[in-house]
């Protein structure tokens, strides 16, 4: 049976306690999770922060690289990693390898949006006095921000968080769904493969209950990006603060189905 471990400044670490992952479909136990506790949490966000002041410092052309060397070991592994889909979610092998094909596109689209990131030229001529003058804005990468992923796509939203994080800098703690999280633990040896920095991904693995309360209100985490359902959501929105914060909710519509 698989064990767990967190992922803390590039290196794998032991949780004092773990939780019993079972397949969706058959109930099987089909890993030990290590359960990471506040304190690790707070050791995840400190490395972070560290490793953001190096991380910011390069450049464009090196984080695309990074980016695009993760869509490659992905396409050379996107078999097995369909069949983590399969073990952890229940899906369908053909449903994981689209997931896994939408993944890759996700970050692909990151490497060539790092290279994208500009500024602006602002005419400073509608103040008297100021005819001779311009500005200008560049943008700066936040720093650490914390991830919270869904259960539903766990390779892709957490794509969609890592991707644009990493093409401008940033570094990310990464806390994925409890019953998802093998996807998010591969992902910490294939960016190490692709040469991201020791400590610009932290991945964090158990009760979002218990963890949250830090990864939202740590202060040195700049932004939260959170995917899951409204009421937890709210929550997260009313603890943030002056933070930045990225909220995808679940929501209900209605539909009519009509006879064809």
């Amino acid at each position: 049976m698989k064990e767990t471990k967190l992922w803390i400044n590039g290196q794998w670490q032991n949780a004092e306690v773990t939780y019993e992952l079972k397949s969706p479909y058959s109930g099987e136990v089909i890993a030990k999770v290590a359960k990471a506790s506040i304190s690790d949490v707070e050791q995840a966000i400190e490395g972070a922060q560290e490793a953001f002041q190096t991380f910011k410092k390069t450049t464009a052309y090196e984080r695309a690289e990074i980016l695009y060397r993760v869509v490659d070991i992905m396409r050379q592994r996107k078999e097995e990693l369909a069949e983590i889909l399969a073990l952890e979610a229940s899906k369908p092998i053909s449903a994981g390898l689209t997931e896994i094909e939408r993944t890759i596109a996700t970050y692909q689209f990151a490497a060539e949006g790092a290279k994208q990131a500009k500024g602006e030229t602002v005419p400073m001529d509608a103040a008297p006095g100021a005819g001779d003058r311009i500005g200008w804005t560049k943008r700066e990468p936040l720093g650490v921000i914390s991830a919270i992923t869904p259960f539903n796509f766990p390779f892709n939203l957490v794509a969609h968080k890592l991707g644009p994080a990493f093409a401008v800098g940033n570094t990310v703690v990464l806390k994925p769904a409890n019953q998802t999280p093998l996807s998010a633990i591969v992902l910490a040896e294939i960016f190490k493969e692709a040469g991201l920095p020791d400590g610009a991904l932290q991945i964090v693995t158990g009760s979002g209950g218990e963890l949250s309360d830090t990864l939202v209100t740590h202060p040195y985490v700049k932004k939260v990006t959170f995917t899951g359902s409204g009421k937890v959501g709210l929550g997260i929105k009313e603890k943030v603060g002056l933070r930045k914060v990225t909220l995808e909710l679940g929501s209900n519509a209605a539909l009519i189905v009509e006879p064809s």
